[in-house]
């Protein structure tokens, strides 16, 4: 293997998660992509946003290259201890232990499908309202 068959935790990967030094995890892989940075097609920023997690969903998504995945072996150090990577990684605030769940909040999507139609009904019934009192008054 090019990393020399380290074995780093996911905590010490994590770490490098800057501009100066920055490691990500794919397939089991972990790469230091800091001489990157500058040369990466699709701009530095990309590489940074997948930095302290898994990256595999992410490089897989992409559809690199043959010549990008040959690469990647300059960049190699070493595997992650799939023992110490969290089953899933996310910006989601979890409730506190023995809290209750949250009630599900309706998207504005789904409340723009109920108000509509009730609007377009008390718009009708209005109107027919002002048509049958303007037809009484005449």
């Amino acid at each position: 293997m090019e990393g020399g068959g380290k074995v780093y935790s996911f905590q010490e990967v994590r770490k490098h998660s800057e501009r100066q030094d920055c490691w990500l995890i794919i397939s089991g892989k972990v790469y230091d992509v800091t001489p990157y940075m500058e040369e990466h097609p699709g701009g530095d920023e990309v590489l940074l946003a997948c930095t302290g997690k898994d990256a595999t969903a992410d490089f897989d998504d992409i559809g690199h290259s043959d010549a990008a995945k040959e690469l990647m072996r300059q960049y190699c150090v070493g595997e992650v201890d799939a023992a110490t990577v969290p089953a899933k990684l996310g910006c989601a605030v979890l409730p506190a232990k023995g809290a209750a769940d949250p009630a599900p909040r309706a998207s504005t999507g789904q409340l723009l499908q109920l108000a509509l139609p009730l609007l377009l009904v008390a718009m009708a019934f209005a109107l027919q309202t002002f048509a049958k009192t303007k037809t009484e008054t005449d």
